[in-house]
């Protein structure tokens, strides 16, 4: 999921560049929503990885 927000972020840049303002403001929000989802997901793992705990 993070490689999503990566690819984003790199079509925004290019669309910056380019002068495409509209295409490069819409994929960095997209860039910036996927990696919030990216990082929560992880949190949320983190979490129930520790609450479950080590079981031999």
């Amino acid at each position: 999921m993070l490689r999503w927000a990566i690819i984003f972020l790199v079509v925004a840049l290019i669309a910056a560049v380019l002068g495409f303002g509209g295409i490069a403001n819409f994929s960095f929000e997209i860039a910036k929503f996927v990696a919030v989802i990216a990082i929560i997901l992880f949190v949320i793992s983190l979490i129930a990885g520790g609450l479950r705990g080590r079981r031999v």
